[in-house]
């Protein structure tokens, strides 16, 4: 169901498309493809139709009651519309603003969708960004946890702390990350190219079992434990791909919208 914050904006561009004047030879096939009348003013089955694709987006069934409900709410738009314009709330200066953001809104929808349509991610593009993530990640993964405080000088005494005992213990007392400190400052298996640079730099020099000395990055200051390493099976493209596809499509919406607005006078 639309957000009620939404209704009121959405139900007055519905009546003010409805009743725009048509040409008389187009009101027959109107009224073909209409699922109601509201007071002389026809509902289009396109409107129907595109909440049914947008139920189906998130999952919900296209059947009989479904259909009826999406009905009973477009009449439901129609009659609160009508009697919002016969009060001549259409001139209210916020609900001019509300239709105009509206609209705006659905114009940067149609943008999007018509860009990813026009300007589709080539399979040559997709297979390099998957060789260019293979090469950053590597070929090991590593089990890392680490202890996380404020001042060089208090890493330098949890290092000394943890020579004398266990490192999961005083993870658990000093470190000041909320994500691993009760699981003894355990991150569990990753790739260095997942942490801040000098974090995966730290990483890279130390063996199995060792710890480091102390990091700073811009969290903070670390002391890192190297639990383990083992070979990464990085999954095949085809498992991929789609995400792949989805992140350099949004990457290039992002770049499109840049040029246009540094092309665009802007005072």
């Amino acid at each position: 169901m639309l957000k009620p914050s939404n209704i009121a904006a959405l139900a007055l561009l519905a009546a003010i498309a409805a009743n725009t004047v048509h040409a008389a030879g187009a009101v027959a096939e109107q009224e073909k493809n209409t699922v109601a009348t509201v007071n002389g003013v026809a509902i289009p089955q396109a409107r129907v139709d595109m909440r049914i694709k947008v139920a189906a987006q998130q999952g919900q069934p296209d059947n009989p009651e479904m259909r009826k409900a999406i009905r009973d709410d477009l009449i439901n738009l129609e009659v609160i519309s009508q009697e919002a314009l016969k009060k001549g709330l259409d001139k209210q200066p916020d609900v001019i603003q509300q239709i105009e953001l509206t609209k705006q809104s659905a114009l940067v929808g149609a943008f999007v969708q018509d860009y990813a349509k026009t300007h589709p991610v080539s399979e040559e593009a997709l297979k390099k960004e998957y060789e260019n993530l293979k090469s950053r990640v590597g070929n090991k993964e590593f089990k890392v946890a680490h202890i996380l405080v404020e001042s060089e000088e208090q890493a330098k005494k949890v290092a000394a702390e943890v020579k004398k005992g266990k490192f999961a213990k005083v993870a658990k007392e000093k470190s000041k990350d909320p994500g691993s400190k009760d699981n003894g400052g355990d991150l569990g298996w990753t790739v260095p190219s997942n942490f801040v640079q000098p974090f995966g730099e730290a990483l890279m020099k130390l063996s199995k079992g060792q710890v480091s000395a102390p990091v700073q990055t811009q969290f903070g200051w670390h002391i890192i434990k190297l639990d383990d390493i083992r070979e990464l099976k990085v999954p095949a493209y085809e498992e991929v791909k789609p995400n792949l596809e989805k992140r350099l499509q949004q990457q290039a919406i992002q770049d499109a919208i840049k040029s246009l607005r540094a092309n665009a006078k802007i005072d």
